[in-house]
């Protein structure tokens, strides 16, 4: 009778336990959006920001992953998925689908995407792509940090948005082409930017929807009856972003060029760019120059993202333009030094000498008018923005935020990154993964099974 009594009361205890179990697991399931993070840096946390832009959402969301399975980057697809999962959790707007790209190459063909690593944000018609590559910064001690949450935020915050902004690219100096500003383009277009072309020869002045005119690469200089109209353009609202190319007789072609960048007391030293430093990731004319304190470079500054130029102009501010004021954005280090001989730069004969342009060399200024307000940003190098380097490092952040910058964008995101610890591998020979298999897959069952069995021998037996 005794034994039955016990038995029953076991069964009854068990049943309790697992209906306990059941009820809170449905309670706790029940809460939507509760959930507890326990990690170190708070890697299921998201911020203010975020949640607050996700709960405003009144548009459907599509998010698509392609990723590669032969490329071994489980690590970082895992980061990137986890990510947009806390996304779903938060607003049933968003859908999200992975592709891999090698077992279905038609889905990468039909975003346009031709490689793996890539995130599309996507309403309407409307897409917006990052690389994974965008998102993870690795650090000199093997940490790295993880800007996703910023990026998919203000991805979302663009594609949503209904403010406009009409841009228009200068031709006809020789110009960078439209074909080497693929990336640059689309993420112009992703950021709500309406990118025109205009050459002053056909058009014959400067639209009145011209939020801001863009010079990039010139290698000519301008006609005088552009300059005029440029300088009339400038006179009202209108805003300028300048990023000079390279011209071996710049010194004495280039005047109307040097004349509209004095409008603002920036001066052109017709100096090359020189780093006597040289590694195996760049030669001595691709400087990576030093940040400046402002709105533009403070995020790059703080996530140690660097911004690449190559070929690039060494500038100064003078005192001139007094209604204008002159805030530095780049500058190399004082070991560099601008050739001012360009025959003897092309012949690759330069050396450092008392006519040469002594460093720190500044590279990049941000103009504002008498009321603090965005007139212009000037800058001696575009290399950055080419589809051949507009990937690297802080190169595309640089040219946003300078050019969201000049168009008083206020929407701008910004979260800090999260921060991880290095990638820990833990090499074994095969005789350490057979121990390891034996252990853990055999010996410890087998263990609990045999005390199992003793336990329920002695009871019966009792």
């Amino acid at each position: 009778m005794n034994k039955w009594i016990r038995g029953t009361n076991a069964t009854v205890l068990s049943i309790a336990a697992i209906g306990i179990f059941i009820i809170l697991t449905i309670f706790l399931h029940s809460l939507k959006g509760f959930q507890v993070d326990l990690t170190k840096n708070k890697n299921f946390t998201l911020s203010e920001q975020t949640t607050s832009t996700l709960k405003s959402l009144d548009q459907n969301i599509h998010v698509i992953s392609f990723t590669n399975s032969g490329d071994g980057n489980d690590f970082i697809t895992r980061q990137v998925t986890d990510m947009i999962q806390e996304y779903k959790k938060q607003s049933s707007k968003i859908t999200y689908d992975e592709y891999d790209m090698l077992k279905q190459p038609s889905m990468a063909k039909q975003y346009g995407v031709d490689q793996g690593g890539t995130i599309v944000f996507e309403i309407g018609d409307k897409k917006q792509s990052i690389n994974y590559y965008e998102l993870f910064t690795g650090q000199q001690d093997g940490s790295y940090t993880f800007s996703g949450e910023e990026k998919f935020t203000q991805a979302i915050k663009s594609l949503t948005s209904t403010e406009k902004h009409t841009v228009y690219m200068l031709s006809g100096h020789n110009e960078y082409p439209a074909n080497a500003l693929g990336a640059f383009h689309s993420a112009l277009t992703a950021a709500n930017y309406d990118v025109k072309d205009l050459n002053l020869y056909v058009e014959g002045k400067i639209p009145d929807d011209a939020n801001m005119l863009m010079i990039l690469g010139p290698e000519n200089d301008l006609s005088d009856k552009e300059a005029t109209l440029i300088q009339d353009y400038l006179k009202g609202k209108g805003k300028i972003y300048i990023a000079l190319g390279f011209n071996k007789d710049m010194a004495t072609k280039w005047k109307n060029l040097d004349a509209i960048m004095q409008t603002f007391g920036i001066q052109d030293q017709h100096a090359v760019a020189i780093e006597p430093k040289q590694t195996s990731l760049y030669d001595p004319l691709t400087i990576i120059p030093d940040y400046g304190s402002h709105d533009i470079t403070s995020k790059l500054s703080s996530n140690n993202l660097v911004t690449m130029l190559r070929l690039a102009v060494s500038l100064n501010a003078d005192d001139s333009a007094a209604d204008y004021t002159k805030s530095l954005l780049l500058k190399s280090t004082d070991k560099a030094y601008g050739e001012t001989d360009i025959n003897l730069l092309a012949q690759s004969k330069t050396k450092q000498d008392t006519t040469d342009v002594k460093g720190p060399l500044n590279l990049g200024y941000a103009i504002a008018d008498k009321d603090n307000k965005p007139k212009a940003v000037i800058l001696g190098g575009s290399t950055f923005v080419l589809d051949q380097d507009i990937q690297t490092q802080g190169n595309k952040d640089f040219a946003l935020n300078s050019i969201g910058w000049l168009q008083e964008q206020k929407d701008q995101i910004t979260i800090r990154p999260r921060q991880g610890d290095a990638y820990q591998q833990a090499m074994i020979t095969p005789s350490q993964a057979n121990t390891i298999f034996l252990t853990t897959i055999v010996f410890l069952p087998l263990l609990f099974l045999v005390i199992g069995g003793l336990i329920w021998w002695r009871r019966r037996r009792g």
